[in-house]
């Protein structure tokens, strides 16, 4: 009787178990929304990977002023700043705004719509998602409003030296690959994920992407550093203790170096100036890293180590071309 009992609760659990194999068969298993994202953006463009940063010299923005369908120019800067004074015809809208408002625009009537921030960095930001949302027409005013006037020269005051005896030619290798962020829009398709993760970094602002070199080197361990320059720059003049050789337009690939960011700690991305940078942390940000640019980059932590250096970029009193303003 219980050998009759024990064969029949046998068929029962073996009953069970492929009823329950067979729904798990049936369920549809979730999306790797990172990867998905990643891999819809390196079909279409790959902006980071190629054509970033997307700038313009503030020349060139004066040389389209005036001229129908040349320029659209959108100062993000707060309502205050603008008021005090501007390049003419600009727009004022601030980063958590942006997106609607390009979206109540026909951007294509435009040559170019340019963006300007105080530094240039803010703006390189909100340009690398415009840029990665597919408005190809977008650029940054490189140096930002400094470039425009003297009233708002922010950059003279921030350049530098403060860490310059710290830098280092010791090459700290990259981790091994693992995995890409995990996100959670609850869409299926690239083109969704990116416009709901867009929505999100546009509506928080640039504040959370940036970190002084005076935050960062209080405690250099706590951070995984990127250093966005040739091999050749990374080992002369030297770079952040620990920092990492990331090629700029090769090594941010799925096929390459991407997946040796982690994801379980903050990425701290510096390049020359912080406009670079801020190109890349806004990409970073959408896959889901914890993604960071340094504010002014090298220029303001190691300038005369890099000034008239071959291949460099560093901030110049003379880019400060003192245009008309408009207020």
């Amino acid at each position: 009787m219980l050998s009759r009992f024990l064969k029949i609760w046998a068929v029962v659990l073996g009953l069970v178990f492929v009823v329950s194999c067979s729904d798990d068969n049936n369920t549809t298993p979730s999306i790797d929304e990172s990867q998905v994202l990643a891999e819809y953006i390196e079909a279409n463009g790959d902006y980071i990977n190629t054509n970033a940063p997307a700038m313009i010299d503030a020349s060139d923005v004066k040389t389209m002023l005036g001229v129908t369908g040349k320029v659209y120019v959108v100062d993000v800067r707060d309502a205050a700043t603008f008021a005090k004074g501007h390049i003419p015809g600009a727009v004022n809208v601030t980063i958590p705004n942006l997106l609607v408002h390009m979206k109540t625009i026909d951007h294509t009537k435009y040559e170019k719509i340019v963006l300007a921030c105080f530094s240039g960095q803010s703006a390189s930001y909100a340009t690398s998602l415009l840029r990665l949302l597919g408005y190809n027409n977008v650029f940054t005013l490189k140096w930002g409003m400094t470039s425009w006037h003297k009233d708002f020269d922010s950059w003279s005051g921030k350049i530098g030296n403060s860490k310059a005896t710290q830098m280092v030619q010791t090459v700290t290798e990259k981790p091994a690959a693992g995995k890409l962020p995990t996100i959670t829009t609850g869409f299926k398709t690239g083109k969704e994920i990116l416009d709901a993760r867009a929505a999100l970094l546009f509506a928080e602002n640039y504040t959370p992407a940036s970190i002084t070199a005076d935050n960062l080197f209080a405690d250099l361990g706590k951070y995984h550093i990127v250093n966005y320059w040739p091999n050749a720059q990374y080992l002369d003049p030297g770079h952040i203790p620990g920092a990492m050789n990331y090629i700029p337009k090769t090594d941010l690939k799925l096929s390459t170096a991407l997946k040796t960011l982690p994801t379980d700690k903050t990425i701290v991305v510096y390049c020359y100036t912080g406009q670079t940078s801020s190109h890349v942390a806004a990409y970073l940000r959408l896959l889901g890293y914890d993604a960071k640019s340094l504010s002014f980059g090298a220029n303001g932590m190691m300038y005369d180590m890099i000034n008239g250096k071959t291949g460099f970029t560093t901030f110049k009193e003379s880019y400060i071309m003192n245009y008309e303003l408009e207020k």
